[in-house]
Protein backbone atom coordinates (compact mmCIF):
# COMPACT_ATOMS: atom_id res chain seq x y z
CA UNK A 1 0.00 0.00 0.00
CA UNK A 2 1.59 3.23 -0.74
CA UNK A 3 0.08 6.83 -0.55
CA UNK A 4 -0.41 8.99 -3.54
CA UNK A 5 -0.90 12.96 -3.24
CA UNK A 6 -3.47 14.37 -5.85
CA UNK A 7 -2.78 18.15 -6.91
CA UNK A 8 -5.56 20.23 -7.92
CA UNK A 9 -4.95 23.44 -10.45
CA UNK A 10 -6.50 24.85 -13.18
CA UNK A 11 -4.18 25.58 -16.19
CA UNK A 12 -6.72 27.03 -18.54
CA UNK A 13 -9.70 29.88 -16.70
CA UNK A 14 -11.89 30.84 -18.90
CA UNK A 15 -13.07 34.10 -16.39
CA UNK A 16 -13.03 37.57 -17.16
CA UNK A 17 -9.66 38.35 -16.68
CA UNK A 18 -7.93 34.57 -16.62
CA UNK A 19 -7.57 34.12 -12.99
CA UNK A 20 -9.00 31.64 -10.37
CA UNK A 21 -10.04 32.84 -7.18
CA UNK A 22 -8.49 29.88 -5.53
CA UNK A 23 -5.13 29.91 -7.65
CA UNK A 24 -2.62 30.41 -4.44
CA UNK A 25 -4.10 27.73 -2.42
CA UNK A 26 -2.17 24.07 -2.63
CA UNK A 27 -5.48 21.80 -2.82
CA UNK A 28 -4.30 18.49 -2.31
CA UNK A 29 -6.12 15.17 -1.19
CA UNK A 30 -4.51 11.66 0.30
CA UNK A 31 -5.44 8.33 -0.84
CA UNK A 32 -3.92 5.21 0.21
CA UNK A 33 -3.79 2.41 -2.85
CA UNK A 34 -2.73 -1.07 -3.19
CA UNK A 35 0.32 -1.55 -5.61
CA UNK A 36 -1.85 -3.58 -7.90
CA UNK A 37 -3.82 -0.47 -8.27
CA UNK A 38 -0.53 2.06 -8.57
CA UNK A 39 0.44 -0.25 -11.76
CA UNK A 40 -3.15 0.25 -13.65
CA UNK A 41 -3.45 3.66 -13.01
CA UNK A 42 0.07 4.31 -14.14
CA UNK A 43 2.00 5.83 -11.49
CA UNK A 44 5.25 4.60 -10.01
CA UNK A 45 7.32 5.90 -7.63
CA UNK A 46 9.31 7.79 -10.24
CA UNK A 47 6.35 8.75 -12.33
CA UNK A 48 3.98 12.00 -11.92
CA UNK A 49 0.72 11.69 -13.85
CA UNK A 50 -1.52 14.11 -14.79
CA UNK A 51 -5.69 13.55 -15.67
CA UNK A 52 -7.03 16.75 -17.34
CA UNK A 53 -10.66 17.48 -17.71
CA UNK A 54 -12.25 20.42 -19.78
CA UNK A 55 -15.67 22.59 -19.53
CA UNK A 56 -16.95 24.13 -22.50
CA UNK A 57 -16.57 27.43 -21.44
CA UNK A 58 -13.02 27.41 -21.55
CA UNK A 59 -11.61 26.10 -17.98
CA UNK A 60 -9.82 23.48 -17.40
CA UNK A 61 -8.74 21.44 -14.69
CA UNK A 62 -5.32 19.22 -14.23
CA UNK A 63 -4.98 16.70 -11.47
CA UNK A 64 -1.77 15.25 -10.85
CA UNK A 65 -0.70 12.40 -8.79
CA UNK A 66 2.23 11.21 -7.43
CA UNK A 67 3.42 8.26 -4.92
CA UNK A 68 4.77 9.86 -1.97
CA UNK A 69 7.81 8.81 -0.71
CA UNK A 70 8.63 6.31 2.16
CA UNK A 71 8.31 8.81 5.49
CA UNK A 72 7.04 11.66 3.20
CA UNK A 73 4.63 13.93 5.57
CA UNK A 74 1.36 15.10 4.10
CA UNK A 75 1.69 18.77 3.48
CA UNK A 76 -1.09 21.40 4.54
CA UNK A 77 -4.22 21.30 1.92
CA UNK A 78 -6.61 23.89 1.66
CA UNK A 79 -9.39 21.19 0.52
CA UNK A 80 -10.06 20.03 -2.57
CA UNK A 81 -12.62 22.90 -3.80
CA UNK A 82 -15.79 20.43 -4.17
CA UNK A 83 -13.73 18.27 -6.68
CA UNK A 84 -13.13 15.20 -4.75
CA UNK A 85 -15.39 13.85 -7.40
CA UNK A 86 -12.64 13.83 -10.19
CA UNK A 87 -9.69 11.77 -7.93
CA UNK A 88 -12.62 9.40 -7.51
CA UNK A 89 -13.35 9.27 -11.34
CA UNK A 90 -9.92 8.77 -11.73
CA UNK A 91 -9.52 5.90 -9.13
CA UNK A 92 -12.60 4.06 -10.43
CA UNK A 93 -11.80 4.45 -14.48
CA UNK A 94 -8.37 5.83 -14.85
CA UNK A 95 -9.93 9.28 -16.66
CA UNK A 96 -12.08 12.41 -15.44
CA UNK A 97 -15.30 11.52 -16.82
CA UNK A 98 -17.08 14.48 -15.67
CA UNK A 99 -20.50 12.50 -14.53
CA UNK A 100 -20.83 10.33 -17.70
Amino acid sequence: MKKVEFKLSMPNRGSWNGRWSGERGEYLKYVSIVNKDLSLLGLDIKLVKCWYYNWKDGWSACVRGRVMGVGEKRKKSAGFCGYDWMVRDILLHNEIQGGK
